[in-house]
């Protein structure tokens, strides 16, 4: 008998597996994703006794420890070092008390101020003069803090904007909203933002705050108030009555004693990611990740937030997904890389459960081929005109981070799925920036390519107590899993890595 060396041996093996895997047709895999098997997923992930799923929730963790069993009966093996659940910290305060006092007039809390909780502190400040910075506006060509330093002091801002300003900027963080102020003021330095706010008086200020993730911070932010026009007047005295605030205002240091407290609980709470995998044969140091978020809305007093396509659609898809290659592993004929199956949670909060995966990845982000994502599938786009309703996804980010990832797509929908693939949310100058909006931009941002798959929205039922399981289309659903699970087999299979040849895009600002 001829001896071979062992060197010779592994590439024979090698070669072996490699042509057994090109030989396997997934058709019969795919198979087993069906309408029935989402169906029964979905009425219970999408159930009643889910709560919403909101995260950091009992409904949540009731929904990971269900997700978790799936990927146990599976013999899915446990993705987070022996763990199948990736823990990550969650905060949210609890309001105590806050008071204003200006001098020496003292405030009532909702009648007159709010303080707002996630941006602020437990602080008393005592301050013997205010900075009014206008309208408190800086944008092109125009820069309400000319002049003024603010640094460590307390701002007075007036609501609103002055006649004539415009700006290009649009959205939440636009120079002139809440937030594009309370941020401008932020980087001039200032210790305490008083804001003066219409509505007042409000209705009675949630004793917990939002939810947030960043407990730490090097450098501490200021204390945010908003305030009626009668504290603003307070503060600002006599000249109140005379000022034009619908112009442009002049800054100026005003001498007014000024008291801020706020006292809160801060709350640590966890929340999850479940993840489990199926391990490669010849390409064990490579991964393929297919995600969704299974975290929603949650509960608003006794009415629930089923999310029953956003995006629990979504994450059954990853659960048949997740089927459909252990069938295959468990008769001998699995991926040649590690494929990894996760749905996520926070995502409704501000990707969170896929940021926090992206910064303690469990494996080398560079030995990522690709990540797809699952954000709504179950459901027809309602703004949609056009024929193919019941037989098109829309598919976005495959013409960014790699060259690859469109003639892939499109070779495998063609050869299998032949759903309409639209790709109307890869424009640049899309208004909904849908690109940045789930959880795969975690991964394009550490330079993994991605696909995202999306049934579009839902204006009657997106984000609304009316996204019920019983509105789910399960055909439609199964077609759409299919197409990513043919998608998920080739990217596993294929002999090399998708190719990072791509930027990665910035967002427009709005």
């Amino acid at each position: 008998m001829m001896r071979i060396s062992s060197f010779f041996v592994v590439l024979l093996l090698s070669a072996t597996v490699t042509n057994a895997q090109k030989k396997v047709n997934p058709q019969k895999y795919a198979e087993t994703i069906t309408a029935a098997d989402a169906s029964k997923i979905l009425y219970v992930l999408a159930g009643a006794e889910m709560e919403g799923r909101e995260t950091a929730t009992y409904g949540q963790k009731k929904a990971a420890a269900f997700i978790e069993n799936h990927f146990k009966t599976l013999g899915l093996l446990p993705g987070n070092n022996g763990s199948f659940q990736m823990l990550y910290p969650v905060f949210r305060d609890s309001l105590l008390n806050s008071q204003i006092s200006v001098n020496g007039t003292d405030f009532q809390l909702n009648t007159d101020f709010q303080p707002v909780l996630q941006m602020s502190n437990s602080a008393t400040q005592f301050y013997s003069e205010v900075v009014l910075v206008g309208h408190g506006i800086v944008d092109e060509g125009w820069n309400d803090y000319a002049n003024l330093d603010v640094a460590g002091k307390a701002v007075l801002i007036l609501d609103g904007a002055p006649e004539g300003y415009s700006s290009k900027k649009k959205g939440w963080r636009a120079p002139s909203g809440m937030y594009g102020k309370i941020g401008t003021a932020m980087q001039k330095g200032a210790a305490a933002i008083i804001l003066e706010s219409a509505g007042f008086p409000r209705r009675e200020i949630t004793v917990l705050g939002n939810m947030y993730t960043k407990l730490f911070s090097p450098k501490q932010g200021a204390a945010v108030y908003n305030v009626s026009s009668a504290v603003a007047e307070k503060i600002v005295g006599q000249e109140w009555s005379t000022m034009n605030k619908k112009a442009k205002v002049a800054g100026k240091t005003i001498a007014s004693e000024v008291m801020l407290e706020l006292n809160k609980k801060v709350q640590m709470l966890n929340s999850s990611n479940v993840l489990g995998y199926i391990d490669g044969t010849d390409k064990k140091d490579e991964w393929l990740i297919i995600t969704g978020h299974y975290d929603h809305l949650g509960k608003k007093g006794d009415v629930i937030y089923y999310g029953a396509d956003d995006d629990g659609s979504g994450s059954t898809g990853v659960m048949e997904i997740a089927e459909a290659f252990a069938k295959a592993k468990a008769e001998g004929k699995g991926p040649r890389r590690n494929v990894m199956f996760m749905t996520v949670s926070g995502e409704e909060k501000g990707l969170w459960g896929s940021e926090y995966f992206s910064e303690h990845p469990v494996m080398p982000l560079e030995k990522v081929t690709a990540d797809l994502n699952i954000d709504m599938i179950g459901r027809v786009d309602t703004e949609r005109k056009t024929a193919d309703t019941l037989n098109y996804i829309y598919v976005v980010g495959d013409d960014k981070l790699s060259t690859e990832l469109k003639p892939l797509s499109e070779a495998v929908n063609k050869k299998t799925g032949k759903l309409t693939l639209d790709y109307k949310f890869n424009d640049p100058n899309d208004t909904e920036q849908i690109y940045f909006r789930s959880d795969h931009y975690n991964f394009a941002r550490k330079g993994v390519p991605v696909i995202f798959y999306y049934d579009g929205m839902l204006k009657a039922d997106y984000h609304k107590p009316t996204d019920t399981p019983d509105k789910i289309n399960y055909q439609l659903l199964e077609k759409r899993a299919r197409l990513v699970f043919n998608t998920a087999w080739e990217m596993a299979n294929r002999d090399e890595m998708m190719k990072r040849d791509l930027e990665l895009p910035k967002m427009s600002r709005q």
